[in-house]
């Protein structure tokens, strides 16, 4: 027996774990050790797969760390962790069994000082740039006098009232109001938002359209501002179509947005300076031009009228141009008198010269010659007329003779139809004649056959089959009963009644022999 135990593997009284059962117990003493904690490092091989939650690595010259932040917990953050970049993440260490791994659960990422937040956004700004985001020649003039202006910031802060009461003293315009938040992690989303929605309006529609947009805000850290860093602001500012003005922080505050803006603005105050002009300014400038207008009409009036002085002074007396005009017309008033006596004289000699050449002679045989074109051409007329007449009668012999047969056809036709109509019509008459007979005979066979049914139903056909009926004072006996209650019986046979009495049997009227009593 020792020998058995000494070739064996020696026995031992340390427990047994399951693996699951280990994994449980390391987890227990990792989450129990390190609470909430602080870890600082670069961030590594940053993955978002499409259920939202955030995976990456933290690591440093020596090591590397997972990391994994849920959905609900990267909507909160205000900085998202970007490969490259140094952080500080905040969270709880955990294990992972399924692969036999440690991890932090990461509930909020700040950026491991300034340095890194810039190095982040010159990457950012960089890239954008490469796309054309910031080149100049996509900007677009701002209006000179806007009729609507758009702000987007938040209602609550004293950058409207800043913007409004400028605007107010300098040139008073219709302003619609965007509220959206300045800072955290809503920031981005809703001033985005709000400069698509001042796109989407429609020229024309119950809500004016803005001619310019201003986004506005204080100034504050370089983290409060982050918002108008983020890259979905940046896009919407570039592809709108409304002129943009940003002014997001204080004179020294640089934020994307104003890379990708049409006008960049120090102040809010300093945005709605430029949105418009002063109205003053523009009512001195329109009487100085108004005065300038009046008195350049004045002086061109005056100079004009002393040119036109000049000019008459050159030019001779009325008297003198007229002069000779005058005597002309004089001249040519006395020569007409006897110009029209002349004038008279000639086409008098002339109509005398052709009233000596009509003679009666003349007349005649012009007379004759017209008698005889006349006769001409009633001769030609006779003729065509003739012809005419002529060309009728043949057409009207032609017709007749097309008449003649049509006519014979058109009585033959209607003998023919005549003659099967009144063969339809004997054969119709005929029908009509033996219709009455042949339904009189149909309403017979139908009585008869009616009148057998109802034989054939009736009770009497029942009697000859040996059933009788029984009538009690009248009325059908149906019991024993009302037999006995009853002060005569009628018994019905097929070949006759039998009436029935309490004393003696009576004979009923019938043709039959005489019955004996049942009693």
């Amino acid at each position: 027996m020792s020998d058995l135990f000494e070739d064996g593997p020696a026995p031992s009284n340390s427990p047994e774990f399951t693996v699951s059962e280990l994994s449980g117990a390391v987890k227990k003493v990792i989450e129990g050790e390190f609470g909430l904690v602080r870890v600082r490092g670069e961030v590594g091989r940053v993955s978002r797969p499409a259920s939202g939650h955030l995976y990456f690595a933290l690591k440093d010259d020596r090591a590397s760390l997972d990391a994994v932040s849920w959905k609900g917990q990267v909507a909160k953050m205000q900085v998202r962790p970007e490969e490259g970049m140094e952080v500080i993440a905040t969270g709880r260490m955990t294990t992972f069994p399924g692969q036999s791994k440690y991890q932090l659960i990461v509930e909020d990422v700040a950026p491991a000082g300034a340095g890194a937040l810039m190095a982040m956004l010159e990457k950012r700004k960089a890239a954008l740039g490469a796309e054309g985001l910031f080149d100049p020649t996509r900007k677009k003039p701002i209006p000179y006098l806007p009729r609507v202006i758009g702000v987007v910031t938040s209602p609550s802060g004293a950058v409207i009232r800043d913007i409004l009461h400028r605007l107010r003293d300098r040139f008073p315009r219709h302003v619609l109001i965007w509220p959206v938040a300045v800072q955290g992690q809503a920031c981005a989303a809703e001033v985005a938002a709000a400069i698509r929605g001042f796109n989407a309006i429609e020229p024309g529609g119950p809500i004016p359209r803005p001619d310019l947009i201003i986004v506005a805000r204080g100034g504050g850290s370089l983290e409060d501002l982050w918002g108008f860093n983020e890259e979905i602001v940046v896009r919407a500012a570039a592809v709108s179509r409304i002129p943009l003005i940003s002014a997001v922080g204080h004179e020294t505050d640089t934020t994307l947005i104003d890379y990708a803006s049409d006008l960049r603005a120090p102040t809010p105050t300093a945005a709605a300076e430029l949105a418009v002009p002063v109205r003053l300014d523009l009512l001195a400038a329109l009487d100085a031009l108004s005065a300038r207008q009046s008195r350049g009409l004045a002086q061109g009036i005056t100079t004009r009228g002393q040119r036109l002085r000049d000019l008459a002074r050159a030019l001779p007396r009325l008297e003198t141009l007229l002069s000779q005009p005058n005597q002309r017309f004089d001249s040519a008033v006395q020569r007409l008198g006897g110009a029209l006596g002349m004038a008279a004289s000639r086409k008098r000699a002339g109509f005398a010269t052709i009233a000596g050449r009509l003679r009666p002679e003349t007349l005649l045989g012009l007379t004759g010659r017209k008698r005889d074109q006349s006769a001409a051409q009633a001769s030609r007329l006779d003729a065509a007329l003739t012809r005419r007449l002529e060309r009728h009668a043949d057409r009207a012999a032609n017709l007749s003779n097309r008449l003649a047969p049509a006519l014979t056809r058109l009585i033959a036709d209607a003998s023919r139809k005549t003659g099967e109509g009144r063969a339809k019509l004997d054969q119709l008459d005929a029908r009509l004649q033996a219709a009455p007979a042949q339904r009189v005979r149909q309403l017979a066979q139908r009585l008869e056959a009616l009148d057998r049914t109802r034989t054939t139903l009736g009770y009497a056909e029942t009697l000859k089959r040996g059933y009788a009926v029984v009538r009690g004072d009248g009325h059908v006996v149906t019991s024993k009963t009302s037999a006995e209650a009853a002060a005569s019986l009628e018994i019905e046979f097929a070949d006759g009644r039998l009436i029935l009495g309490k004393s003696a049997p009576k004979r009923a009227k019938s043709g039959g022999p005489e019955q004996g009593s049942l009693f």
